[in-house]
């Protein structure tokens, strides 16, 4: 089986053997216990004008370039501000945040982990909900391009929800 994907405004072919160890030797990622704390109501603010913004990638020397539409503004437990830029998600009017946080590279996948995000409300009101930050491909195989966060999405907090490093890469249940 094979993948093609673009990658850097390159073209790429990706081989996919149903047989590699970093398949069939997987067991499960673990990922901290649902915590309704990590459920956040959010604003959405939308740019002007959808945004070309560039960031790295795992594989040296790659970017990746996005349109994001907006930035997602919410509260934490203790009454900080953050604010998020966000990306178009999976499904029409939803969003998506590459984002790291106090966590990453001690019990998270250092390099990014991933939130979706339902499409904002009339009113631009937005849940965000952390227990559901998952792990990119990256964080399972050296063979990834996986984007990284833009600086802005690089919060100085420990989000300790969602998914945490796999078994396999050095990740405790």
């Amino acid at each position: 089986m094979i993948e093609i994907a673009k990658r850097g405004g390159h073209d790429i072919v990706r081989p996919r053997h149903p047989g590699n160890p970093l398949r069939t030797a997987f067991t499960h990622t673990p990922a901290y216990a649902p915590d309704p704390r990590w459920v956040r109501r959010g604003r959405y603010l939308p740019f002007d004008e959808p945004r070309a913004i560039t960031v790295g990638a795992v594989a040296e020397g790659l970017e990746h370039v996005y349109d994001a539409p907006g930035q997602v503004e919410f509260e934490l437990a203790d009454g900080e501000t953050f604010r998020l830029t966000a990306f178009n998600g999976k499904r029409p009017g939803s969003l998506m945040a590459l984002l790291t946080d106090a966590t990453s590279g001690v019990t998270t996948y250092a390099a990014n982990r991933s939130l979706q995000i339902h499409a904002p409300d009339e009113a631009g009101r937005v849940t965000l909900d952390f227990n559901r930050a998952a792990n990119l491909p990256c964080a399972y195989t050296d063979l990834a391009t996986c984007p990284l966060p833009p600086t802005e999405n690089r919060l100085p907090v420990a989000i300790e929800a969602g998914e945490r490093i796999p078994l396999e890469r050095g990740g405790h249940p």
